[in-house]
């Protein structure tokens, strides 16, 4: 509730003070030489009436008074207008994320749990997953479901799909699948650690591809420069490692972002590749417009109703 008009009870305090200045003023005297009756009477409906005529006065002055500041009561109603955005994320699952260059987990683990960090900031977004090695599947076409997302992301593991790094197949199935959105804006985001040597198609072809529908390709190198381990299974000494160096095709890639006006990014620990993602949030915001409706009621035909009847 809200008043139109709070000066008014000024006229309060006003009245208030008149009321002592005359009281003040007034002589007192005597009107009867008899009270006799007055005592006779004084339990009669009338007198009580007569006592409470000050208060009654009282209550139709600051009823109207009220009446007067001009109450009302507020309903607000948004109207929320969003322009969300069609994003598709390309995660590398190849041998070489089984890497344990990102202590305490493996490339795959660190870039797994920095993802589903990045979906928790999403609002109204689509957003769909594709994954590959020697081949590319869409595990997951665009949702807003982002629940359900995270829970595919986390069963990802290295070795559902033949080895290799199949980098531009990856990306044109992520294209292919946003050519028909209308989506004000399109993303992909590609995460790898190697270089494109399978599928029949070459990177640069599916980033042509990505710029001529209007496609923004955020590239991710992920990797240490001195090379990692990567863990294997000796079938008598258990686990053991092996050294691998890093196959990042950082030409391509850069070269892809360029091509689309995206970014291309390094990340060389789960520190870094975070940061990459927090700024490709913050590049890719969801714009929204709030509308806010409100609707005032005039209430003090309540106060002048009970006034006028006093």
């Amino acid at each position: 509730m809200r008043l139109v008009n709070p000066a008014s009870f000024i006229l309060i305090f006003l009245i208030l003070l008149i009321s002592i200045f005359l009281r003040n003023r007034k002589s007192a005297g005597v009107l009867f030489s008899d009270t006799r009756s007055i005592r006779q009477n004084r339990n009669t409906f009338r007198i009580s009436i007569f006592r409470s005529l000050n208060f009654i006065h009282w209550s139709i002055v600051v009823l109207i008074i009220i009446a007067l500041a001009r109450p009302q009561s507020t309903q607000s109603n948004e109207k929320i207008v969003s322009e969300g955005i069609d994003i598709f994320l390309v995660l590398d699952i190849s041998a070489s994320m089984n890497a344990e260059d990102f202590e305490p987990e493996s490339r795959l683990q660190a870039a797994k749990s920095v993802i589903r960090s990045f979906l928790k900031n999403r609002q109204n977004d689509r957003i769909g997953l594709v994954i590959f090695s020697g081949k590319s599947t869409v595990l997951c076409p665009l949702t807003t479901d982002y629940l359900m997302l995270a829970k595919l992301i986390r069963k990802v593991e290295v070795g559902i799909i033949e080895d290799g790094s199949a980098i531009g197949l990856a990306l044109a199935h992520a294209i292919n699948r946003l050519r028909h959105s209308t989506a004000k804006s399109r993303v992909v985001i590609l995460l790898t650690d190697g270089e494109n040597n399978a599928g029949e198609i070459d990177p640069i072809t599916a980033a042509n591809a990505a710029k001529a529908i209007g496609v923004k390709v955020y590239t991710i190198g992920m990797g240490k420069d001195k090379g990692a381990l990567i863990p294997y299974y000796d079938p008598i000494f258990g686990k053991r490692y092996r050294p691998i160096r890093a196959c990042i095709d950082e030409e391509s890639l850069k070269k892809i972002s360029r091509i689309t006006d995206g970014h291309y990014f390094r990340a060389t620990n789960e520190h870094k590749l975070a940061d990459i993602y927090k700024e490709i949030d913050q590049l890719e915001t969801t714009k929204i417009e709030t509308t806010e409706f409100i609707l005032y009621k005039e209430l003090a035909s309540y106060f002048m109703f009970p006034a006028t009847i006093l």
